[in-house]
């Protein structure tokens, strides 16, 4: 399926936070309780409409533990997303979010849009870390915020969406350059600048196919 934009997401946060729990609900609507720690990278891919335009989202999820921090670092060029992800449950996971987003800003294009992200909101009566926190975390920083529950499905596909959007509206208002795919965007087949006709089909109607 043709697309106008391929944005590349990356998510980040401390191992058991849930960040593959949260790319297998976007991608596939599904809840995985036990999921083994993820080595390296994995991969998932999800179409969305934003304004009328097909928007591929690419987004890899990284490993946690700090043995894979430096192969997670090599991932951060090229991302026009970051979903920046702890556990409300563990405080801990709260705590290290200062040094992720330093690692995220020191190797990322300056222009990336991150999404804090509290997950398993539907552990409320564990609830280690006030809603208000991570707001507070989230305005001190100049990011997005939102609580989300990978098992419930609660704000996951808001999650994935709003940081789309706020990409999009970036590419919009000029600030992205988007001739350089440093930036983690990636113009697409059916991108027409004048809208002329036709949605420039051919030969990637089958691009990547599944995954997962």
């Amino acid at each position: 399926m043709s697309y106008a934009y391929l944005f590349k997401y990356i998510i980040i946060g401390d191992t058991g936070v849930g960040k593959s729990c949260l790319l297998l609900q976007f991608t596939d609507k599904r809840f995985q309780p036990v999921h083994d720690l993820t080595i390296g990278v994995e991969f998932g891919a999800r179409m969305i409409s934003i304004d009328g335009k097909q928007i591929k989202l690419q987004i890899w999820d990284t490993a946690g533990q700090e043995s894979f921090r430096s192969i997670t670092r090599s991932y951060y060029r090229g991302a026009a997303g970051a979903l920046l992800v702890y556990d409300i449950t563990r405080r801990d996971t709260f705590n290290h979010l200062t040094t992720w987003l330093q690692d995220a800003r020191q190797h990322s294009s300056s222009n990336m849009v991150i999404m804090l992200i509290g997950n398993k909101s539907d552990l409320d009566s564990r609830r280690d870390v006030k809603r208000e926190e991570g707001e507070a975390f989230a305005k001190e920083h100049g990011l997005i915020f939102m609580e989300t529950s990978a098992k419930t499905a609660a704000n996951v596909e808001e999650a994935f969406i709003d940081t789309a959007k706020a990409i999009y509206e970036k590419i919009q208002e000029g600030v992205l350059d988007i001739s350089n795919e440093a930036n983690g965007i990636k113009i697409g087949p059916q991108h027409s600048p004048h809208s002329s006709s036709g949605s420039g089909g051919g030969g990637s109607s089958s691009s990547g196919g599944g995954c997962c």
